[in-house]
């Protein structure tokens, strides 16, 4: 039983690629000074009953540097857009044209600079926590393994791969929030 034992790194490296992923797309939601489409992807819109991303009720554009544009597709919804855009703790304020609703994206004060890189490092935490996560269930699968018959050689390879996976992911984790918080601090 211990010889055909083989621990399935790939499923273990997929979920860490999965918490990257994850990372990746709280960091673009964080507000830069400069306007982007996707800091707008948190942003849920109360349309026909149910939660809706904002991407799925009319479309978003960036047409210069400091401004994003919402063009909702149903006139009815452009007041729920509004409110879910007003209320999504972004700090933008929201601007009616017709349909299109304007988001004109002010320059970052040093102190909402420094707020939004705790943010990221509380993101980069929570990324973090998801890789040791992973980390525990290899572990576990070793010790289960363990018990079974596997050899203490055995048991030490493949807690060292393991080990290795997790360290790796973790570094990613703060090489990640390294550059977004040098983003966030740039003028």
């Amino acid at each position: 039983m211990s010889d055909d034992f083989e621990l399935d790194t790939d499923d273990l490296k997929r979920r860490m690629d999965g918490a990257m992923t994850s990372l990746r797309t709280e960091f673009a939601s964080l507000r830069t000074g400069r306007a982007s489409a996707s800091m707008l992807e948190p942003v849920m819109v109360d349309a026909y009953g149910s939660p809706t991303p904002i991407n799925q009720v009319g479309t978003v554009n960036v047409p210069e540097p400091r401004m994003v544009t919402v063009n909702v597709w149903d006139k009815g919804l452009v007041n729920k857009v509004e409110k879910a855009i007003r209320e999504s703790g972004l700090g933008i304020n929201p601007q009616l044209n017709g349909t299109i609703i304007m988001l004109p994206i002010p320059e970052l004060n040093e102190e909402r600079r420094r707020e939004l890189t705790k943010v990221a490092a509380q993101y980069a935490e929570s990324a973090r926590v998801s890789v040791r996560n992973i980390r525990r269930d290899g572990m576990d699968q070793i010790k289960k393994a363990k018990a079974d018959g596997l050899s203490e050689d055995d048991q030490k390879f493949w807690e060292s791969e393991v080990q290795d996976l997790t360290d790796t992911y973790v570094k990613k984790v703060d090489a990640a929030l390294e550059t977004k918080q040098e983003e966030i601090m740039q003028v």
